[in-house]
């Protein structure tokens, strides 16, 4: 059965639960809990160094609460007593490695067409630049979402950040490496399945453990940096900033209508795709490069 970014959330929310909250007060009745409780519990999971989690973990706890409110287990959520910008420290924003210099991306785009190891991993890792899409998304990709006729990918709203349909162009480039891979995956259900059992995709730090192979380091490049690089040439290269959100399925629902159109702005997208996919073997070959300038 296929693990979908929901299933990959519940089960990490439990492990926090298990290992933060469940051993200290997961024997009490919830409507003998008070906030002073849920201080207690929140600050050893900060004392472990872990204030992301501590956030979560605090969240997590108002959710329950709120659930046990609702069937009668309890009145009062504590959570909402308390004010966490006032007890815990604010969370760091780490954001993904990537390069964006457009020489040191030629030399990426090199050093991954010389990569030595397993083909499905060095075609995942030539897709990653061309499709920009989330990690997750890319590793759990299936034959059956992918239309070498239409040239097209629909990712299925389950395994979506945002829960919506999301439809990825594909450049003629992207489907010669949908076309060489096939032979070897195509029999199965993933492009690229683990390792060890055709029943499951590749592993999440396959990608990552790829790039370290070619030598760059967590600090240079991740496998999720590569959206950020897509971004952030694409915005250099003049397309409209609404093209590329939609293409990274980063905008959000209109919030009168609650619709979320997975073909806006398609047109533009099918043209970008195919350019930005040209631009990249223009880097990749060394050559100059002269902006577009939104020619999409």
């Amino acid at each position: 059965m296929t693990q979908t970014r929901a299933d990959t959330t519940r089960k990490k929310h439990l492990r926090f639960l298990g290992v933060d909250v469940f051993p200290w007060i997961g024997a009490r009745p919830i409507g003998e809990l008070t906030a002073p409780d849920l201080v207690q519990v929140i600050k050893r999971v900060e004392q472990r160094g872990t204030v992301g989690i501590a956030w979560r973990v605090h969240k997590l706890c108002g959710r329950i609460f709120s659930h046990g409110i609702v069937h009668g287990l309890c009145t009062r959520n504590p959570a909402r007593d308390l004010e966490l910008r006032d007890l815990l420290a604010p969370v760091k924003v780490r954001h993904h490695a990537a390069l964006t210099e457009p020489r040191a991306v030629g030399g990426l785009l090199r050093a991954i067409d010389g990569f030595v190891g397993q083909f499905a991993t060095r075609c995942a890792l030539r897709l990653a630049p061309l499709l920009f899409v989330r990690p997750e998304e890319l590793r759990h990709a299936e034959w059956a979402e992918i239309d070498l006729e239409q040239a097209q990918w629909r990712i299925p709203g389950p395994k979506m950040k945002m829960r919506e349909q999301h439809l990825v162009p594909l450049s003629r480039q992207a489907i010669a490496v949908l076309q060489e891979l096939k032979p070897c995956t195509g029999a199965g259900r993933y492009l690229f399945p683990s390792e060890r059992t055709t029943g499951r995709p590749m592993s999440e730090n396959t990608v990552n453990a790829a790039l370290r192979r070619l030598g760059y380091s967590s600090d240079e490049m991740t496998g999720h940096g590569f959206r950020s690089l897509a971004s952030t040439l694409l915005h250099e290269l003049g397309y409209p900033h609404a093209v590329i959100e939609r293409q990274l399925a980063h905008a959000e629902r209109n919030r009168v209508s609650a619709a979320y159109n997975y073909a806006e702005y398609l047109p533009e997208r099918l043209k970008m795709m195919q350019a930005w996919a040209d631009h990249l073997d223009t880097l990749r070959a060394g050559a100059v490069v002269i902006p577009l300038r939104g020619k999409a």
